[in-house]
């Protein structure tokens, strides 16, 4: 089973598929610069994400792997994405 969740909510390990960028709010011109710059970098609907490292201090920013590459941001912008998420594998502790 899987779920449709915010970047910003996911945890170290997730994994998932982007479904949505940006809020698609055209009255916002911070949102829509968000939104370019997100596009820019690679964050496009069916682009593979795994999350690699979340900071220390408020779990911010996030580092993840999108397709071939590693990038990090704040969740905050993390939380203009729109993620499908896989079934975890957790592994026993």
């Amino acid at each position: 089973m899987s779920d449709t969740i915010k970047l910003s909510q996911a945890r170290r390990g997730d994994r998932g598929v982007i479904v949505q960028v940006g809020g698609h709010c055209h009255h916002d011109e911070h949102a829509l610069e968000l939104e370019r710059r997100l596009l820019e970098l690679g964050f496009v609907e069916g682009a593979r994400i795994e999350l690699l490292h979340e900071g220390l201090l408020g779990r911010d920013p996030i580092a993840m792997r999108i397709d071939d590459m590693c990038v990090a941001l704040r969740r905050r912008e993390a939380d203009s994405l729109t993620v499908r998420m896989e079934a975890a594998e957790r592994v026993p502790a």
